[in-house]
């Protein structure tokens, strides 16, 4: 994937890997969203954060970054970190031990967390900036929040899926998380962010991802 100048690998988790930088990133980790649950009385399963975890660490491995940068909403709640078991805050300080981690704020968790790494609002990297939410009139920013997805029309069936979604000016990341929902692209929530006829779209498929065509897009 190129975008803003820069060379990109978009992976099948979700995870976006920026090769010239060897950093990592992710959006919409949500650590402890069933925890976070469970407090209100909806009592769901808490593996959420570790299947994420075991994602993430792979992720990590295969590419051999040095740097992981989670823009924003990293935990479903701003106290969520408090919520990690011993075993999953383990993992994230060995991870953090492993590699230069950079968490930034969103809406979730506006505030600074107690785990190893630094916390930050936003950042720029190679000239291009790194944040949580998406800006109308962006030129080089990278963001999550959204939770995109592609719902397409092929061979007399649709399909719909998390993906990647691009102009050239605004990147933004599929939600990683294991607990996380998706958008569709054609909602109002995307409405002027993107100027269509520069438009990319990567799907999430199991093995691989898959560059779909703007035309293929539906509605639902």
């Amino acid at each position: 994937m190129r975008f803003a100048g820069q060379n990109f690998e978009p992976l099948p988790s979700g995870a976006l890997f920026w090769h010239s930088q060897r950093t990592l990133l992710v959006a919409d980790l949500h650590f402890e969203k069933m925890a976070s649950f469970a407090r209100r009385g909806q009592m769901l399963p808490p593996y959420d954060t570790g299947m994420t975890l075991a994602r993430l660490e792979a992720d990590l491995r295969r590419t051999g970054a040095q740097r992981l940068v989670s823009l924003g909403d990293s935990f479903h709640r701003a106290d969520a970190s408090s919520l990690l078991t011993n075993s999953d805050r383990m993992r994230i300080d060995a991870m953090t031990d492993m590699v230069d981690c950079i968490w930034l704020s969103g809406n979730h968790d506006p505030v600074p967390h107690a785990i190893g790494g630094t916390c930050l609002a936003e950042l720029e990297l190679a000239g291009i900036s790194l944040a949580h939410e998406p800006r109308r009139g962006a030129a080089g920013l990278i963001a999550g929040h959204l939770h995109p997805a592609a719902h397409i029309y092929i061979e007399g069936r649709t399909t719909r899926r998390p993906c990647f979604v691009h102009d050239n000016r605004l990147l933004i990341l599929p939600a990683y998380g294991a607990s996380t929902g998706s958008i569709n692209i054609l909602s109002p929530a995307f409405v002027g962010l993107f100027h269509w006829p520069a438009l990319e779209v990567t799907m999430l498929g199991k093995d691989r991802t898959y560059p779909v065509s703007p035309k293929r897009l539906v509605r639902g």
